[in-house]
């Protein structure tokens, strides 16, 4: 079934998870091995369980996305060995074809790999072309990945100051950076600032985002969230290692420190923002004392 992307999170949100774990079960079904026994009314002998690990991980590289869960298949042993034989390269065509990045990606190294097999009596000169011309076609899928066939009318900017808020831990779950959900579950996470409210009608690209922070603080993560349905996603985030300089970009203009991409896109519909840090600070002081003492407030420029 086709839905959007948010519905889709919203739905997953609701979902049951089995007892005293983070499993979130969403399908079970006979493998489509099994159609012929299926269809003489016979018991399927092998079965596909899918769910997600307590949130549905999401991936992006540009304009491709992803959303990871996982397949327990479940079924006699000689089922399951046969269809290992068999199945793998339909898995991967099914794969490359949702992801066109990746499929240009790898074309582009298989190509180099056959030319480099074939090419040995060929003047350097002509192999170097070759190359050169993988390269390109390299390089250009990852433009293409990132936002260079993008197609947004401006509408100018937004400025948003911060200077901190009650010390409290993030309410969402995030869907990039599961181990700020243990940090989370541990207290050791809270919000710096925000949430930020955004027109949830528009899109945005982060243009910049920077924040003081005194230098006798250090041992923590610090990032920039985006909300994305009822979830977060990581935008941006640096470690403060000893002697970090008092003024921390997160993300400056043309460069993601975190992805290094040139531009940082929210999700669509994103409704708002906030400022998160975790982890185990070198003195150890409450969050609330952290907020109070070290924080010093943020800025963060959006483009709309």
């Amino acid at each position: 079934e086709r839905i959007g992307v948010n519905s889709f999170l919203h739905r997953v949100f609701k979902m049951k998870k089995i007892p005293e774990t983070d499993i979130i079960p969403y399908r079970m079904k006979a493998n489509s091995s099994q159609k012929k026994r299926i269809d003489k009314n016979e018991l399927a002998l092998l079965y596909n369980f899918n769910f997600f690990d307590g949130v549905p991980e999401y991936h992006r590289v540009g304009t491709t996305e992803m959303f990871v869960a996982f397949e327990l298949q479940i079924g006699l042993e000689v089922e399951v060995s046969g269809l290992r034989q068999v199945h793998a390269s339909h898995e991967e065509g099914r794969i490359l074809n949702a992801q066109p990045l990746l499929k240009a990606y790898k074309e582009a190294h298989e190509n180099a790999n056959e030319v480099d097999a074939s090419t040995t009596s060929v003047p350097s000169s002509m192999s170097e072309m070759l190359e050169i011309g993988d390269d390109l076609k390299l390089i250009t899928s990852v433009l293409e990945g990132n936002f260079a066939n993008c197609k947004y009318r401006a509408l100018g900017k937004e400025e948003i100051y911060g200077e901190g808020t009650a010390p409290i831990a993030p309410k969402r779950l995030c869907l990039n950076n599961k181990r700020l959900n243990i940090w989370a579950d541990l207290n050791k996470a809270v919000v710096l600032d925000g949430p930020f409210e955004l027109d949830p009608s528009l899109r945005y690209s982060v243009d910049s985002t920077s924040l003081r922070m005194d230098e006798s603080i250090f041992g923590i993560s610090v990032g920039l969230f985006a909300y994305f349905g009822p979830y977060m996603v990581q935008i941006s985030a640096l470690f403060l290692g000893d002697e970090h300089a008092k003024y921390v970009s997160l993300i400056k203009p043309g460069v993601n420190f975190l992805t290094m991409e040139s531009i940082s896109m929210l999700p669509p519909k994103c409704n708002g923002v906030v400022l998160v840090a975790w982890g185990d600070p070198h003195y150890k002081v409450t969050w609330a004392d952290f907020k109070e003492c070290y924080y010093q407030g943020m800025k963060l420029v959006l483009n709309q």
